[in-house]
């Protein structure tokens, strides 16, 4: 019995390695890609998305929900490292589209990212199919839940119904990544709209609220001489600000 127990144990601990070898492989290819649009690699070092990508723990084969996707840097990536097998899907709303218009249609020729589908979509208005998501990720954007701007299209976010439906069209034990600007702890959820950073607690609390587990944090992206004080778009903190980065799981 115990050597039989031990000969599991072996195989699932190599079923797990595989996997992992699997998904850290098409990382690394993801990032030497010669198809990545130009400047994308030069982002590389102050984003570390291998590491990210790896803390996520995305792989190919999964369907990914990518939410502000934005211009899509992640997107490209993920679609690479999810392969033929798998899928994205990057949700945006009306005035991401328009911010991020000009990268988007570099990024959305004709012919390139097959495996990605474009949701636009506004955050209150979000419908997904149920349990079809292996993951969803979160990438210098939840703060955004918090800004308002109705004169420029962007309303009051029910945050609360917006994580109810990730919640809903994730499949159990799927992945919720998320990385943003750090806010100092106890900082009001209007720094959202006014710094575009948020206090880690804070998010934390409404991922629980919704339902996600938090299972891990890292350090990879910490800059502890960032200035708080300032917006994230200020020049002198810009591609340099304090970020944390969360894994959560549904349940």
């Amino acid at each position: 019995m115990r050597i039989m127990m031990a000969t599991l144990l072996f195989i699932g601990l190599t079923g797990l390695s595989s996997q992992a070898s699997a998904g850290d492989a098409a990382i690394d290819s993801a990032l030497t890609n010669p198809g990545r649009l130009e400047g994308d690699s030069e982002a590389d070092g102050r984003r570390k998305p291998a590491e990210v990508l790896e803390f996520f723990g995305i792989k190919p084969g999964m369907r990914v929900l990518e939410m502000f996707a934005g211009s899509g840097y992640y997107t490209e990536l993920m679609s690479y490292v999810v392969g033929e097998e798998g899928s994205v899907v990057a949700q945006n709303n009306a005035a991401y589209l328009r911010y991020s218009k000009d990268a988007l249609e570099k990024r959305f020729t004709p012919g390139r990212l097959a495996n990605v589908e474009r949701l636009t979509a506004e955050n209150n208005e979000l419908e997904l199919a149920q349990n079809s998501f292996d993951a969803a990720v979160f990438v210098l954007a939840y703060h955004d839940v918090y800004y308002i701007d109705e004169p420029n299209g962007w309303p009051r976010i029910d945050g609360p119904a917006m994580l109810a439906e990730i919640h809903r069209s994730l499949k159990p034990g799927a992945v919720v990544g998320v990385v943003d600007h750090v806010a100092p702890a106890g900082s009001p959820a209007d720094s959202g709209d006014t710094l575009h950073r948020i206090d880690p607690a804070l998010l934390r609390k409404d991922f629980e609220a919704a339902g996600f587990v938090f299972e891990a944090q890292s350090d990879m992206l910490r800059n502890p001489q960032d200035d708080y004080a300032k917006p994230m778009f200020d020049p002198t903190v810009r591609g340099k600000t304090d970020r944390f980065v969360y894994r959560f799981r549904r349940p």
